[in-house]
């Protein structure tokens, strides 16, 4: 009820903003409608300069592509196992030796070189001398004869 009076009352000024409204819709759709007659060639050359920069930018990211994949390849080194021999986890745990670092530890005690290691484990030499480095501070060693030596005591290699 309230709503509908108030219609009533304003109901000369309402119809008055909508025919202002229209008028200025009107007026816009024709001001736009001048502009896209008076600068067509100018909308037409930036659609088309707009779809070729987007196919050459398509273009681009299909033939930069890398058409050649990577693939890592990574050798497992399994620590030789005796008869006689149980590898001791907890001083491996105890004093955080990792996989990679026992795999270094077995070939340094198997007599490879540096570089025959980084070879047979598909790694650089910088990081078998990373490993080597940390297997050193790990076992309290300052040359691989006692790194060795400590290890086979510790029943970390055969």
């Amino acid at each position: 009820m309230r709503i509908q009076a108030a219609i009533r009352r304003h109901k000369q000024t309402i119809l008055y903003g909508l025919a202002m409204g229209v008028l200025w819709f009107l007026l816009q759709w024709l001001e736009l409608r001048f502009v896209l007659i008076s600068h067509a060639f100018e909308i037409y050359a930036g659609t088309i300069a707009l779809v070729f920069t987007g196919l050459g930018i398509w273009l681009a990211t299909k033939l930069i592509k890398p058409k050649v994949t990577t693939v890592v390849v990574e050798k497992q080194v399994f620590v030789a196992t005796g008869p006689g021999f149980t590898l001791n986890e907890a001083v491996l745990e105890e004093l955080r030796i990792s996989k990679r670092e026992l795999d270094v530890l077995q070939l340094m005690a198997d007599g490879l070189s540096s570089q025959q290691i980084a070879e047979r484990l598909f790694v650089s030499l910088n990081t078998v001398k990373t490993h080597t480095s940390n297997l050193f501070m790990k076992l309290d060693a300052g040359r691989r004869t006692l790194a060795i030596e400590k290890a086979k005591r510790l029943n970390l290699i055969p």
